[in-house]
């Protein structure tokens, strides 16, 4: 029993009150994309469907105006309010250029996903210890892939991102326990 308890707590501090271990890529880029959600306007609640409170899936998101001569797109999703720092819920690679959007429940068969925060490779649904918590999703143009394999390491994604980045932009939303 202590042993199942000691788990439980692990896996809790693995949420946005552990460790953040990643920092939103120090990009200088112009925000010039536009990022939307058909599930929440920005500054507003993401909706408990897309969170660790419900099915943690990710939610739908589109974007516009990305450069003509961008090579790739790269997203981030993170949250800067973790009581140890930016925690990083997902980061998807080298997606289409021409890509403008992700369905409900994530990415297509293929497209490569990088270490979260919590050590895991693909999203990880926004789960504040408490209080409310804004949840950033990033848009980056990059001039080219990264060229890294699925379930590179955090810290060697956002270094490639920040990197290559060309232009950004994103949607903000929040969420509360």
């Amino acid at each position: 029993m202590r042993l199942l308890l000691l788990v439980a707590v692990l896996m809790s501090t693995a949420a946005c009150g552990g460790a953040g271990s990643g920092k939103e890529p120090a990009v200088t880029a112009p925000s010039s994309i536009t990022v939307t959600s058909p599930a929440f306007r920005d500054g507003e609640t993401i909706p408990r469907k897309y969170t660790c409170d419900g099915e943690g899936v990710p939610p739908p998101l589109a974007w516009k105006d990305i450069p003509a001569n961008s090579g790739a797109l790269a997203l981030v999703v993170d949250d800067p309010d973790a009581p140890h720092g930016t925690f990083t819920h997902w980061i998807v690679l080298d997606l289409e250029a021409a890509a403008a959007s992700l369905a409900e429940g994530g990415v297509l068969p293929g497209v490569k996903q990088a270490k979260n925060s919590a050590g895991r490779t693909g999203y990880y649904g926004p789960c504040p210890p408490s209080g409310t918590h804004h949840y950033r999703f990033t848009v980056y143009a990059l001039s080219g892939a990264t060229g890294l394999l699925d379930g590179a390491g955090l810290d060697e994604a956002l270094k490639a991102i920040d990197a290559k980045t060309i232009a950004r932009g994103r949607i903000t939303g929040l969420y509360s326990r």
